[in-house]
């Protein structure tokens, strides 16, 4: 029988004080089942009572905060609509409290309840006026003498049918009880050393904080818990990696160095030559290379992945670049196969959309080893691919695949091949070393010689006609190509943006008459995807319609234009990606954004990505407004969200629990010390089959 059951913390919480089968229906569509999801059911802000202001001491179009209780409330129709007006009893006056239009706030109005009023006040005689404030009820305890003991009341996400003094009211309640029975995973030593709070106090202090101090540390130890507990996971990983793991070494000297550089036509950057280092130091040794390559759009990552392959295959063994998309895929063939043109490399593909006969054929030069390289999609994984000698690994847009991909590829039972993984979205610090935390980093910044910087433009309906004959100009004058991009491919009633169907009949009959104008989506069939990219290649298309199909590494030199329709649908790094496309060859590329429903905020990131084409700083303000789930697919990589964490917030603590914990697990590696007994538990139980730890032991 499972040990849950005697558990006071695993108590549903329908059975708690105050809560009954209703509130705990509702409080279950918020994630909140048991006692112990209660108690981690964080306020997500806090009514500051130690700020109130007497009604004597209010001053005008300042934002303050008072409390009262309801007197009266009236309803009339002006030429504003429909006002309703609050009249609430402060002690020696009364405050009018003014919403128009608003009938709901009508619904909890009730004589003598006590109620928190926060906005700006104007004196309009005989009252202290507030045009549309906050209003917060307050049950009976929550005011008067009872500041002294609760002077910052916790804000707690709601759900339909739940109030906050309800919820308030049920923590004071539990808290004293239940949180006495959280089991403290730190050991007391660690706890004084870290400056973090008991987990008990903790959370107490979340909950009903006594200052704001109080709140910072309270805080800090959930942040620190959270961060830490995944740190520990992913050195594990690390650890078990370095441990448990072989592979054969891949050495260089200075002849493979030699025979390698005289295939690229052009001097590497700085940043290339670091990153290839950085990467033969790992090939040669007996532990699997296992290393992120992230670049700016542009920053000849490839190049950088070329001569790692090319390594391997001087010392006997296959390389394979696997690739998210077949337009990608087929893309990076033709790349390298341009580079390795007259030698003795012999590249395959192997993608998902080949012909029995083909594939089999294939897969027998796989078997052989007469296939020396190996360029596909995820179908390389599917299946049992009979590698002859699999040395090396490169993944191109390692965020786009999930996690426990990488684990299906090996040669045989005795030898793990190197692994190297690409990005060209520049990731923040923060988040490279929580989802990437497992890997050794590699940055390239810097773009090689000859590229050009791309001119952005914000323009608003205005300026479209301008545009577009810039567009035509340069299309008929100097054979240039564009790229108009829209987010969707069909007519969407949930939003406001453009479909690619709808902008081609327009520019097809109106604008671009007499063009070449194409469309790529990704519900196009492999075939009718190679054939539009082959015809925009070679010229026969002028302009492209797409959608993201081509965010990523769409490589077409005489591409300098592009059209960015609904751009506030698009993050920033998306919209960076999509930039990436223009302005690969010898000349300058020029980009536009439109909006179709731009809001302040929207309009803000857009100048943001017009300012600057430096894709790490996009990347940290992307962070900031999107958050790490929704910008690097942290649950792909089967990493559960946070709870209270930040990565843009909490750069800090990041570093200092990945310090901590890489410190724990090099003096305990299995975290077999008894005192860490408990956070070996926690780290197995979130973290184990996410990180496929099996048995840290």
């Amino acid at each position: 029988m499972s040990p849950e059951i005697f558990d006071p913390l695993y108590t549903p919480v329908q059975f708690l004080k105050g809560v009954g089968e209703l509130r705990g229906e509702r409080l279950n569509r918020i994630g909140v089942k048991r006692a112990f999801d209660l108690l981690f059911n964080f306020p997500r802000d806090y009514l500051d009572l130690t700020e109130q202001v007497e009604i004597d001491r209010l001053e005008p179009d300042k934002i303050q905060t008072i409390v009262g209780s309801i007197e009266s409330w009236e309803s009339r129709s002006t030429r504003r609509g429909k006002m309703h007006a609050l009249f609430v009893d402060c002690g020696k006056k009364f405050v009018k409290a003014i919403w128009f239009n608003m009938p709901f706030v009508l619904r909890d109005f009730a004589r003598n309840r006590r109620v928190m009023l926060t906005g700006k006040p104007k004196f309009d005689h005989p009252f202290w006026t507030m045009m549309h404030p906050q209003i917060t009820y307050l049950a009976d305890n929550e005011d008067g003498n009872e500041f002294e003991i609760e002077p910052f009341l916790p804000i707690y996400p709601l759900t339909e049918g739940l109030k906050q003094h309800h919820l308030r009211k049920i923590m004071r309640e539990m808290l004293p009880e239940y949180a006495q029975k959280l089991e403290e995973v730190f050991p007391q030593d660690f706890l004084t050393q870290h400056q973090l709070m008991p987990i008990a106090d903790a959370v107490k202090a979340i909950h009903f904080p006594s200052d704001k101090q109080q709140i910072i540390y309270a805080k800090r130890r959930f942040v620190y818990q959270e961060l830490f507990i995944l740190q520990l996971g992913l050195a594990i990983r690390r650890l078990q990696h370095r441990t448990k793991l072989k592979a054969t070494p891949l050495p260089s000297n200075r002849s493979i160095d030699i025979r390698i550089r005289r295939r690229f036509p052009f001097q590497l950057t700085d940043s290339q030559e670091n990153a290839i280092k950085e990467i033969l130091n790992d090939l040669s040794q007996s532990i699997p290379m296992n290393r992120l390559l992230q670049g700016d759009v542009g920053s000849g990552k490839t190049v950088v992945a070329i001569y790692a392959m090319l390594v391997a295959v001087a010392n006997g063994y296959q390389a394979v670049f696997m690739a998210p998309t077949e337009i990608l895929a087929r893309q990076h063939l033709r790349t390298i196969n341009r580079m390795l043109e007259d030698s003795r490399v012999n590249i395959v593909p192997l993608l998902g959309g080949q012909r029995p006969a083909e594939r089999a054929n294939i897969l027998q030069e796989i078997a052989s080893g007469a296939a020396n390289i190996i360029v596909g999609t995820q179908a390389i994984v599917y299946g049992e691919t009979p590698f002859h000698k699999l040395g090396l690994v490169v993944i191109d847009e390692q965020h786009k695949f999930g996690v426990m991909q990488r684990a299906a590829l090996k040669s045989n039972e005795k030898f793990d091949p190197h692994y190297l993984v690409m990005t060209a979205t520049p990731i923040p610090r923060s988040v490279a070393m929580t989802v990437f935390g497992d890997l050794d980093v590699s940055v390239m910044r810097g773009l090689p010689p000859g590229r050009q910087k791309v001119v952005t433009y914000i323009s608003n309906a205005e300026d479209r006609a301008k545009w577009q004959d810039f567009v035509a100009r340069k299309i008929r004058e100097n054979r240039w190509q564009a790229y108009v991009v829209v987010p969707l491919v069909e007519e969407s009633e949930n939003f406001d943006a453009r479909s690619l169907n709808e902008v081609y009949e327009q520019l097809s009959k109106e604008v671009f008459v007499g063009f070449k104008i194409g469309i790529l989506h990704g519900r196009m069939s492999t075939e009718e995807k190679d054939r539009i990219m082959f015809d925009f290649r070679t010229g026969e298309i002028e302009i492209l319609i797409a959608t993201t199909v081509i965010e990523v590494g769409v490589d077409v030199a005489n591409a300098n234009m592009m059209t960015i329709e609904s751009a506030e649908r698009f993050g920033l790094s998306q919209l960076h990606q999509l930039r990436g496309r223009i302005g690969r060859g010898k000349k300058p590329g020029y980009c536009t954004v439109f909006t179709s429903n731009s809001t302040e905020e929207s309009q803000k990131r857009l100048e943001v990505f017009a300012s600057t084409s430096d894709g790490f700083k996009l990347a940290e303000e992307d962070l900031k407004i999107r958050g790490a789930g929704d910008l690097f697919g942290t649950q792909q990589h089967g990493i559960p969200p946070f709870k209270i964490a930040d990565l843009s917030r909490d750069k800090e603590i990041v570093e200092e629990a990945r310090k901590d914990a890489i410190e724990m697990v090099l003096s305990d590696p299995g975290l077999a010390n008894p005192e860490h007994s408990k956070l070996r538990r926690q780290v197995l139980k979130r973290y184990g089959a996410a990180l496929n730890l099996g048995d840290v032991g």
